[in-house]
C-alpha cells in the first residue's frame, strides 16, 4: 500500500450523441464529420467518420480522458480538446461539457448532482456562434481549409476575390446562421496564423463548419427552403427518430393543452409528446409500433372552432 502514490489529476468527459438544447434528446444519423484531437487526451470511441449512430443503442460515442499535474490544468487541457472536437450533422454534448468545465462552481469543486439543474441555461450553448467565429468561418471559406491524409490541416488559396493592390485583402462572406439570421463574415488574410483555424473549421458541401467552445455550428452559404411544420401551428413533430410505443388519442378526439398524445422511444429513452393547446386531433399518421424519422409530422392538433 505504501508503494501507491498520487501522480497529478485525471478527468474524463463522455461525449454523447444528444442535443442539450432539446432537453438532451438523443441525436442519430451518419457522422459525416467526426474529429476529436488528441493534443493531451486519450480518446476511446467505437465510431469513426462515416459511422451511423442508430436509435437502438446508448448514445455515448466517445470518452475523452486527460491527465495533468493539477485539477485546474486537467480542466484546461480537456477544454482544449473540446475546442477542436468537430461533429456533424449529429448533435453532441461537447459544447455543454465545455461550459460545465468553465463554470466557476465546477472549477472550484463546489458541486453535486444538482449542479446542472441549478445552472440551467448557463450550461446550454448559444444557438449561433459569435461574430469572431463567423469571421473565422469567412476565412476558411476564402482559403478553402481541408485536411490531408494525416489529418493535419492544410491550406490552399482558392481565389483572389477581395484582392486590392498595395492593401490588405478584404472579403465579406455571406452566411445563414442556424437560427436563420443572415450575416456577413469579414476576413483580412495576412500572414495566416494557422493555429487560429487549426481543428476548428471545415469546408463542406453544405457550408462552413466552425467550432466555438466545443459547439459545432454550420454556416450555410445560402438559404434552403424547408417545409417543416412546428408546434406553433399544431403539428406534433418527432424530435428524434425512434419507435412509437403508445398512442393515447384517436382521430377526432378533443384534447386539452398539455395532454399526452403519444410516447416515442429511442436510445433507451421515452419521450412523451403533448398537445400544445386545447383542440381536436386531426391527421394522426402513426400507431403503436410505428418507426418514425426526426421531424416527421406525427399528428396535428387543430384549435377548437376552426
Amino acid at each position: 500500500q505504501e508503494d501507491l502514490k498520487i501522480n497529478g489529476h485525471a478527468i474524463e468527459a463522455r461525449l454523447y450523441a444528444e442535443d442539450p438544447a432539446k432537453g438532451f434528446l438523443p441525436s442519430t444519423g451518419r457522422l459525416d464529420e467526426f474529429y476529436i484531437p488528441t493534443l493531451h487526451a486519450r480518446v476511446e470511441t467505437g465510431v469513426e467518420e462515416g459511422s451511423v449512430v442508430s436509435p437502438f443503442y446508448d448514445p455515448m460515442i466517445a470518452k475523452i480522458v486527460v491527465h495533468a499535474a493539477s485539477r485546474a490544468s486537467a480542466i484546461t487541457a480537456l477544454q482544449e480538446e473540446l475546442d477542436g472536437t468537430l461533429v456533424h450533422p449529429v448533435k453532441t454534448n461537447a459544447g455543454f461539457l465545455w461550459l460545465c468545465l468553465a463554470d466557476a462552481a465546477f472549477r472550484d469543486g463546489d458541486l453535486d448532482t444538482g449542479l446542472i439543474e441549478r445552472r440551467g441555461e448557463n450550461l446550454i450553448p448559444p444557438a449561433s456562434p459569435s461574430p469572431d467565429t463567423i469571421n473565422v468561418g469567412a476565412a476558411a471559406d476564402a482559403l478553402c481549409w481541408e485536411r490531408d491524409e494525416a489529418t493535419i490541416p492544410g491550406w490552399k488559396a482558392r481565389s483572389l476575390t477581395g484582392f486590392r493592390l498595395n492593401a490588405a485583402v478584404r472579403k465579406g462572406v455571406h452566411f445563414v446562421l442556424p437560427s436563420g439570421e443572415a450575416v456577413t463574415g469579414q476576413i483580412t488574410p495576412r500572414a495566416q496564423d494557422h493555429d487560429q483555424f487549426d481543428m476548428m473549421t471545415r469546408v463542406t458541401g453544405d457550408g462552413i463548419l466552425v467550432v466555438e467552445k466545443g459547439q459545432t455550428y454550420l454556416l450555410r452559404s445560402r438559404i434552403d427552403g424547408t417545409g417543416h411544420a412546428s408546434a406553433a401551428d399544431g403539428a406534433i413533430i418527432a424530435p428524434m427518430p425512434g419507435k412509437v410505443i403508445a398512442v393515447d388519442v384517436a382521430e377526432g378526439d378533443t384534447v386539452a393543452a398539455g395532454q399526452r398524445l403519444m410516447v416515442l422511444e429511442a436510445m433507451k429513452m421515452e419521450h412523451a409528446l403533448a398537445a400544445p393547446f386545447d383542440g381536436v386531433v386531426e391527421g394522426l399518421s402513426v400507431s403503436a409500433g410505428s418507426q418514425v424519422q426526426v421531424e416527421a409530422v406525427l399528428v396535428t392538433v387543430v384549435p377548437q372552432g376552426e
